[in-house]
């Protein structure tokens, strides 16, 4: 009963907060947004979050000393702050009159093409630019999509997101119902998006991801096998990030991979082939433009098997990476050693997760 009294009140209250919003400059909002979000992050009771961060971008980027780490995570909330004013604004600037003022498009005859055949195609990105952009925009290009989702725990918001995002033919798919359509869907042709650089928890799949095993959905491979989907991995990111230069809601689309069946039916394992080459090619995304990305993300909280079990690195995972066409020895060396060092972590702390 409390919610349905609540959860009205807050959405209105929301809606008047976006007045503002809407009544300022755009460019005057996202600079506002930016000092909210640098604010946020310096906050003493932040401080573990920051800290976490830093040491996972200091294990994927090891080429930043601590202070550049330190300012690309600030970076990152300023970043996150930008994107909460843009999921309120897109509907309004997103048009198909007016979306490319805002949008370059990348090289993207290699994703139109299959996205105009009757084969299915799953559309994969990151928790890196807007992926709020990408699938709003490729809707509005005619493709229709369907983007798996949480849903917003307010659900007036939840309705109006629904609603605003179905107008331009991109429907969300409540991420915890997904499983039992998006077979129905991919079977009738239709294109599906995710965005796919979370933990995947203990039944992931474990593959590379900036040297260190990271838990991965098999779940995507496992349809793109079973319904012979083209996978393909793309990025929005903000053009104008830098320090001091005026914030703007300004993103190209670069697509990083594309995926065929052709290019998995000849390998030895084809779901790890899949799911560590889409894991390369959103690093590849993310090395970009670090700035953006959401570092705060426990991307390599869940461990492996033997990690956890205090075990060797497996032969038969060895063998697997081995098999990866771009692996190179220094390359598999490296994610071998990460291993050992995140095993004996595990062991001396008595923990069966990371931070």
């Amino acid at each position: 009963m409390q919610s349905l009294i609540t959860q009205p009140a807050m959405y209105a209250a929301i809606r008047t907060g976006l007045v503002g919003v809407h009544t300022f400059p755009l460019s005057t909002m996202l600079r506002l947004a930016r000092g909210v979000g640098h604010t946020y992050g310096g906050l003493r009771i932040n401080r573990k979050r920051i800290e976490r961060a830093i040491d996972r971008l200091e294990v994927a980027m090891p080429e930043f000393n601590r202070a550049q780490s330190e300012e690309l995570v600030m970076r990152s909330y300023e970043h996150i702050a930008m994107l909460a004013v843009e999921l309120a604004v897109l509907p309004r600037y997103l048009t198909e009159d007016a979306w490319s003022d805002y949008i370059e498009l990348g090289k993207l005859e290699q994703t139109i093409r299959p996205l105009l055949d009757d084969r299915p195609a799953l559309l994969l990105t990151a928790h890196c630019g807007n992926w709020e952009v990408l699938g709003y925009t490729m809707a509005l290009l005619g493709f229709r999509m369907h983007a798996i989702y949480r849903p917003l725990d307010l659900r007036p918001a939840d309705r109006w997101l629904r609603q605003t995002r179905s107008r331009r033919g991109l429907e969300l798919v409540d991420k915890f119902g997904a499983m039992h359509r998006l077979p129905g869907l991919l079977a009738s042709g239709e294109s599906v998006a995710f965005v796919a650089d979370q933990n995947a928890g203990q039944r992931g799949l474990h593959v590379p991801f900036f040297g260190r095993l990271a838990s991965s959905y098999k779940s995507i491979g496992l349809m793109a096998i079973q319904h012979r989907a083209r996978i393909i991995v793309a990025c929005a990111q903000r053009l104008c990030s830098e320090p001091g230069k005026p914030a703007s809601m300004k993103y190209g689309i670069e697509i990083e991979d594309r995926i065929d069946p052709e290019d998995w039916e000849g390998q030895p394992d084809p779901l790890f082939y899949i799911t560590a080459r889409y894991r390369r090619a959103i690093e590849k995304s993310v090395r970009r433009a670090p700035e953006q990305y959401l570092w705060m993300h426990r991307i390599w909280k869940s461990r492996p098997r033997h990690e956890r079990l205090d075990k060797p690195f497996p032969a038969m995972l060895q063998g697997k990476l081995e098999a990866l066409p771009w692996m190179t020895q220094n390359e598999l060396d490296a994610i071998m050693h990460r291993s050992d060092l995140d095993r004996t972590m595990l062991r001396e702390q008595g923990i069966t997760e990371l931070r």
